[in-house]
C-alpha cells in the first residue's frame, strides 16, 4: 500500500476523474508553484471504481477555485489547517469566469482590445455552457468535451 503523508496547510482534492489529474494540476498552474504538490493517479474508490487525487500544501488563498469549479465541479475540495481536514467543500460551476478561457471569436472587442478582461457567463447550467460577455461566443465546459471526445 502507498502511504503519502500529510499536509500541515492546503487543499487536498478528490474524486479527480481518473486520468486527468496531471492536466488539473497544469490548469490550476501548480507547476508554477514553489509548493509542495502529491499527485495519486488511479487510486481505487468504491464510489467511482478509480479516481485521482491532488494534494496541495499552500496557503488557503493561493487556490482559484473557480478555476477548479470551472473544470470539473465534481471535485470534492477538502481543506486542510493543522495537518487536520477542517472543511469539505462541493464545487459548483461558477457563475462568472475570468481571465480563464479565451474568446475565439476574431470579431471580438477582446481580439482587438489586448488589456480588456476575457469574462464568460454561465447561460445553460445543464449543459455547462458558457458564453462571452462581449460577443455571446459559445464554450462548452472542458467536462463536455471530453465527453464528447469519448462518444467518438
Amino acid at each position: 500500500m502507498l502511504n503519502v503523508g500529510k499536509i500541515t496547510e492546503g487543499f487536498v482534492l478528490d474524486h479527480i476523474e481518473a486520468g486527468t489529474s496531471l492536466s488539473i494540476y497544469h490548469d490550476l498552474k501548480l507547476d508554477q508553484f514553489d509548493r509542495t504538490v502529491a499527485i495519486i493517479k488511479n487510486a481505487r474508490s468504491n464510489k467511482m471504481g478509480k479516481k485521482d487525487i491532488l494534494k496541495i500544501e499552500c496557503g488557503i488563498d493561493e487556490l482559484n477555485l473557480d478555476i477548479l469549479g470551472f473544470i470539473d465541479h465534481n471535485i470534492t475540495v477538502n481543506i486542510v489547517k493543522d495537518g487536520e481536514i477542517v472543511e469539505k467543500m462541493r464545487l459548483e460551476l461558477p457563475r462568472e469566469i475570468h481571465n480563464i478561457i479565451k474568446c475565439k471569436n476574431p470579431r471580438c472587442i477582446t481580439s482587438i482590445e489586448q488589456e480588456l478582461e476575457q469574462v464568460f457567463i454561465l447561460t445553460d447550467p445543464e449543459k455547462e455552457i458558457y458564453r462571452c460577455k462581449y460577443c455571446e461566443e459559445k464554450y462548452s465546459s472542458p467536462k463536455v468535451k471530453r465527453e464528447l471526445l469519448k462518444r467518438r
